[in-house]
């Protein structure tokens, strides 16, 4: 309960005017952000955004499925439908990242489908990371060209692949098509904190 005391007590003075007006009249971000959940990679720190701004949604790897009605439970999914249709934001970015962990797995995994890693052990990563297939597929052959670069290069092949899953969605492709929602595809380099725009 530390961190309930911690508001009470005034250590939020800047935002506290703000967390009541969205308590009282709800959230009304205009922006999604889709993002991974490397814990370097924070979406409202790197736009500057304050709390109610930004409708965050964060997985690994910053991976967005095709729309599948399957009865199966669809975390991403539901949370891209809730910001579309309930919360009608104008803006959806698709922020990969540098250096990220499921991406690079994925590269060793190609390289060596038998090793042992972080794709293989539990229940839902492996599967997880199956989404990046299209990305990997749409690039020429890694040849001499070393896992880094490559795994880079996937990163924002990723990106696109994501925006393609995202118009498979009947309320994004609709909205999108008439110019009501934009869609963006975003890099940022955990090492020199540039973020920059595909």
């Amino acid at each position: 309960m530390e961190g309930y005391n911690t508001f009470r007590e005034g250590r939020l003075p800047r935002e506290r005017a703000r967390f009541e007006e969205m308590a009282e009249n709800g959230q009304k971000p205009e922006i999604m952000v889709i993002a991974c959940c490397d814990s370097r990679v924070s979406p409202e720190v790197i736009f500057d955004a304050r709390p109610g701004e930004l409708f965050v949604v964060r997985n690994v790897a910053n991976l967005v499925p095709p729309y599948s009605p399957d009865g199966e439970l669809h975390g991403t999914s539901a949370a891209l439908e809730f910001a579309v249709q309930a919360l009608k934001v104008r803006h959806i970015v698709v922020m990969g990242h540098g250096r990220c962990g499921g991406v690079h797995s994925y590269v060793r995994r190609l390289r060596n489908p038998t090793a042992e890693d972080a794709l293989s052990p539990g229940d839902f990563i492996g599967r997880w990371m199956t989404l990046i297939s299209p990305a990997a597929e749409s690039l020429p052959a890694q040849d001499k060209e070393g896992d880094r670069e490559y795994a880079e290069r996937l990163a924002v092949a990723s990106i696109r692949n994501s925006i393609e899953n995202m118009l498979t969605f009947p309320c994004v492709n609709i909205l999108h098509g008439r110019g009501q929602l934009a869609l963006h595809g975003a890099m940022f380099d955990v090492q020199t904190g540039l973020l920059r725009t595909l």
